[in-house]
């Protein structure tokens, strides 16, 4: 049972598939992002990953009027990118940048298509691979113009069978995140879906998750159940002990934020690893590839001299 993306090989005879998730962490800096693409290409990651939504389809009216404070640099820098809309602009200026909303800030975080189509040829320069999360129909239109490898299930979308659906009607690998969900809940994703071209990720939705949360023992659950399917595992925990644990439990594919400082404005920058921690997880993961083996006993050639001295039978 294995999936291709790009032209990967996921699966457990294979390396593992390292994603570096850049989610929102670029703060709607297109400079940010590259440089994160820089760290995760230097770090050996397979792919880097986004996060696409058409805030207005997301999100309620209500909810993106809600007053939130967003820094001052980010909120000129939306503006000086234009995509605020105009009473927007106006009312922020008006304000010296202050009263901002949820809404200002759900804006300011998502990237044009100019600007991801400078990330898709970024990505291409550097040779590495790059998809995201579509949010809604628009965002999977949005996406399917920058001919993704594959497209990937945010948990939050997981019990939105309509965009299950329809992502699926594109043809593309799929990866299906499985936080905040039951498996009753993951089991009803998967039929939707169907198992061909399909990975589950078992993820645990806080922020950053604590080791009591995590629960990696989920991975075996996982791979009795969706026995023909692929299982990772997308973390959000502090550190990089508990992901290589994952890898060592069988997950295929290993997912983890990526920021180039956890001490950075955002809801996600905590949760992530630093590119030096990054480096390390992948550099472990690499080493177990070469030690996981095929699970078959035997003697080796270097043992033999050892045995004929240690063994008198």
């Amino acid at each position: 049972m294995s999936v291709i993306i790009g032209k990967k090989v996921i699966g457990f005879t294979n390396p593992v598939f390292v994603v570096g998730e850049i989610g929102i962490n670029h703060n709607g800096d297109i400079k940010i992002a590259k440089k994160l693409i820089d760290a995760a290409v230097d770090s050996g990651c397979d792919a880097v990953k986004f996060q696409k939504r058409t805030v207005s389809a997301v999100y309620t009216k209500e909810e993106l009027e809600k007053p939130r404070e967003v820094p001052a640099h980010i909120i000129s820098q939306a503006i000086n990118r234009g995509v605020l809309p105009k009473e927007s602009v106006a009312r922020l200026t008006a304000s010296n940048l202050q009263n901002t909303t949820n809404g200002d800030l759900k804006l300011a975080l998502e990237f044009t298509h100019r600007e991801y189509a400078e990330i898709d040829a970024y990505c291409k320069e550097k040779n590495i691979l790059w998809f995201a999360s579509p949010w809604d129909e628009e965002s999977i239109s949005f996406l399917e113009r920058l001919n993704p490898p594959c497209y990937k299930i945010a948990s939050a979308s997981l019990t939105d069978l309509a965009l299950l659906r329809l992502i699926r009607k594109k043809k593309r690998p799929v990866i299906l995140s499985t936080g905040m969900s039951t498996e009753k809940e993951i089991t009803r994703a998967v039929d939707t879906l169907g198992s061909k071209n399909l990975i589950i990720l078992h993820a645990v939705s806080t922020y950053p998750s604590s080791d009591e949360e995590i629960n990696l023992s989920v991975l075996k659950t996982l791979q009795k159940k969706f026995s023909t399917v692929p299982i990772g595992y997308s973390g959000h925990e502090q550190g990089i002990a508990l992901s290589f644990a994952a890898a060592a439990l069988g997950a295929v594919m290993i997912e983890r934020h990526i920021t180039l400082d956890r001490t950075m404005w955002g809801s996600d920058q905590a949760a992530s690893l630093e590119p030096k921690d990054f480096k390390l997880l992948i550099r472990d993961l690499r080493r177990l590839a070469n030690a996981r083996g095929d699970g078959k006993k035997r003697l080796l050639e270097n043992e033999i001299p050892i045995k004929n001295k240690l063994r008198r039978k």
